[in-house]
């Protein structure tokens, strides 16, 4: 984790700041330690805590006295009667990378007086993510336990910890007195089970297993606490009647003799270099633990030296946690699996060995594409030094906020010796069809469209979204649910569920989930969304390319369903041209580089465009010069409305239909009415989105390219061939003043 530059900080803004920080991390403990809800991640929340640790070394005097440097874990809840603890439950201080542990080891061995070559012990372990408990023995007897809190005062859960495999009720050759510190934890395995339970109950569903435990020991009710599967690891303890060794890693042993589970990967250690190791070696098999650690504890062994060293205010000076990174974890590759999504694509996903990552328990990473599996990015260069990826290999998983999971990096040396080489499909493995991957593109398609049941579950997901048809009580679920059942194939069906199915409603209102209010409700919201805009539509047909902002240009341009047709139709073997010109360019481009000459690229198209008819030619045109459309989304448009299966489905839908035309501007007096404009150059007076806006709110038409179709150029400063093409073709070039003038906005 990189240090925080205070640098250009003043004592005021450092003033400021350290109120906010003080702020933001006293809700962030309240969160996570009292609520087992966590806001933000535990890489968000160190980096609040460091930046508040450097202002607080720069500033020592505006430290405040509710200084999150001053405070452990949070108040306990009111449900829950208040343990003192006899000795203090504190954290640890935090080492982020290699440079951290090495500077904790010269630190110790400087407070100690030691040479750099003394001998020093050190205990390493992992660090459990879990949530802290300590456990009170009196005379062997288990009398007494509470959580950590605040670290002077807990809460009593003795009558949830009893119910803990791990705890041990009494002890046999015990101190008089014992008070056993650890972890109490959730494995994998059992919290994927809890989840699996409280789904189908329509509980609380845990994001991991540290929320699942911390809300499960901290029940009111221990019958609760009863159901669910916890555990303890022992790593420490409070107050004792008699020293239970003479170091750390005798007094684990003991522990672990009086009836403890303590971690087995606990290790001695002599100096930086080993601990480092250490950690390196537990961080490879964190995935295969089956529970969740976080970083690596060290430790100095002799208790008498941890004595001499004692405490700062909040954390001991004898230990540090190496944390982890926290969005990144290796983990096994268990397989890849292909999902096909509503525009055909093939998309391959990584099936992973569950590991937390970044606070979120992650079984599946994206792959994106063919290209990255095989170890090269869209252009044929390696990517991760050329190292492809296969099932059984040993993979980062890195992720961040809230983005999707992503295979990072590969370790060749742990792959397995029958590990194969993936073949990406040349086939779509939902319906056989023909996976296609068009020059240019990185993506692999399946050609089959409607035929294709993953297809076309995803484009009836897609139809009825938010942005689209917006059908009320019609959502992903209910349209999986209906397309299972038969009940819907296409957009259309859904306008006639209810006459096909006679009355419907009867039918709905006895499926599992509905009710004759909801039935009703479903049909009206069917009903009253038969009227649609123009722009909807367009949205909703899932056409690839085409998303929101693209389909409200083309309602805009062309006003109405069938003047849009008109133009697509027109415009198809324009689009056709179009594609075999790009095929022939990658043919001339690789001809070329084999032959060692130049590629004849411009002749290579105007071949192919002097085939095409001129009128289809100026159909072509004039789509593609729709600013905001282009070549991209016009082939798109045209290929979804040329497929055979694909149209008699859109005509369908559009018979069932009420498309409202789009909103046209109030053009009175307006003189740029009907007339096609393109900016150029820099404005300096407005934006470019909003001179357009205002331009199209007058009636004109806005292209991004200048043709003998173009009314007026409006050229700011930097206006380079634009300018150049409107002067040879004559066309009317105004300057940002000279355009304001003209539409009265001076």
């Amino acid at each position: 984790m990189a240090k925080p530059d205070i640098s250009a900080l003043t004592e005021a803004q450092a003033r400021a700041e350290l109120a906010s920080l003080a702020e933001a991390l006293l809700a962030a403990n309240r969160a996570y330690h009292r609520e087992d809800a966590p806001q933000i991640s535990d890489a968000e929340y160190d980096a609040l805590k460091q930046r508040n640790a450097a202002i607080e070394a720069a500033f020592p005097h505006l430290k405040r006295d509710d200084s999150a440097t001053e405070q452990v874990g949070a108040a306990p809840a009111d449900g829950f009667s208040k343990v003192v603890h006899a000795q203090r439950m504190l954290s640890l201080g935090n080492a982020f990378d290699d440079a951290d542990v090495t500077d904790f080891d010269s630190s110790v061995r400087k407070y100690l007086g030691l040479g750099a070559d003394a001998p020093l012990a050190y205990t390493a372990e992992p660090k459990i993510d879990g949530l802290s408990l300590s456990l009170r023995y009196e005379k062997g007897h288990l009398v007494q336990a509470a959580t950590r809190g605040d670290g002077e005062v807990g809460e009593n859960v003795t009558a949830n910890a009893r119910t803990i495999q791990d705890v041990p009720e009494t002890l046999t050759g015990a101190p008089d007195l014992l008070e056993v510190r650890g972890e109490v934890y959730m494995s994998h395995a059992d919290f994927a089970a809890l989840n699996a339970r409280q789904a189908e109950t329509d509980g609380k569903v845990f994001a991991n297993p540290r929320n699942a435990a911390a809300g499960s020991l901290r029940q009111l009710d221990a019958t609760i606490t009863r159901s669910r599967p916890l555990r303890f690891f022992a790593y420490a303890w409070g107050a004792v009647s008699e020293p239970l060794a003479q170091t750390q890693s005798g007094a684990i042993e003991r522990l672990a003799a009086l009836g403890f589970q303590t971690n087995p990967l606990t290790q001695l250690c002599s100096a930086a270099p080993e601990m480092l190791a250490h950690y390196r070696r537990i961080e490879e098999q964190r995935a295969t633990l089956g529970y969740d650690i976080d970083g690596v504890v060290y430790k100095v062994d002799d208790l008498g030296l941890q004595d001499r060293l004692g405490f700062r205010s909040t954390t001991p000076r004898w230990a540090i946690a190496h944390k982890f990174p926290a969005e990144l974890a290796w983990t096994r590759l268990e397989g890849i699996d292909i999902q096909v999504g509503r525009t055909g694509a093939l998309s391959p996903v990584a099936r992973l060995t569950p590991v937390t990552v970044g606070g979120v328990v992650v079984s599946n990473a994206t792959l994106h594409n063919e290209d990255y599996i095989a170890g090269r990015d869209a252009k044929g260069n390696p990517i991760r030094d050329g190292k492809d990826i296969r099932a059984g290999d040993w993979v980062q998983v890195y992720r961040a906020g809230d983005v999707i999971p992503k295979v990072a990096d590969v370790d060749l040396a742990k792959r397995p010796d029958d590990a194969i080489r993936f073949v990406f499909p040349q086939t779509c493995p939902e319906c056989g069809s023909d996976a296609i991957r068009e020059e240019g593109d990185a993506v692999r398609r399946c050609s089959g469209g409607l035929i294709c049941p993953a297809q076309a579950v995803e484009k009836l997901k897609h139809f009825v979204s938010r942005a689209a048809f917006d059908i009320e009580g019609l959502g992903a679920k209910q349209v999986e649910q209906f397309h299972a059942d038969g009940w819907i194939a296409e957009p259309a069906d859904i306008f006639s569920l209810k006459t096909r199915y006679g009355a419907g409603l009867q039918q709905l209102k006895n499926r599992d989930g509905w009710g004759e209010k909801s039935a009703e409700n479903l049909f009206q919201a069917i009903e009253e969304k038969r009227r649609i805009p123009l722009a909807r539509l367009i949205f909703a047909l899932g056409i690839r390319h085409v998303g929101e902002v693209a389909a409200s240009d083309l309602a805009r341009h062309f006003g109405t369903w069938e003047a849009l047709v008109a133009a697509v139709d027109g415009a198809a073997p324009g689009a056709q041209c179009q594609l075999r010109a790009d095929a022939a360019e990658a043919a001339e481009r690789q001809a070329a580089q084999r032959d060692g000459r130049k590629p004849r690229i411009k002749a290579t198209r105007d071949a192919l465009w002097q085939e095409l008819d001129p009128a289809a030619r100026m159909a072509w045109a004039q789509l593609i010069d729709i600013d905001g459309i282009g070549a991209t989304v016009a082939v798109a448009l045209t290929t979804s409305f040329q497929q055979r299966a694909e149209r008699a489905s859109i005509d369908r839908l559009v018979a069932a239909l009420d498309i409202l035309p789009a909103e046209r501007p109030a053009t009175d007096d307006s003189p740029v009415a009907g007339k096609t404009v393109v900016f150029t150059g820099t404005l300096e007076k407005m934006t470019r989105a909003e001179a357009k806006a205002r331009a199209e709110a007058l009636g004109a038409k806005v292209s991004g390219s200048v043709s003998a179709k173009t009314d007026i150029l409006v050229a700011g400063p930097g206006a380079g061939s634009k300018a150049k093409k409107a002067a040879e073709l004559g066309i009317d070039t105004l300057d940002e003043d000279g355009w304001l003038a003209l539409i009265g906005a001076v």
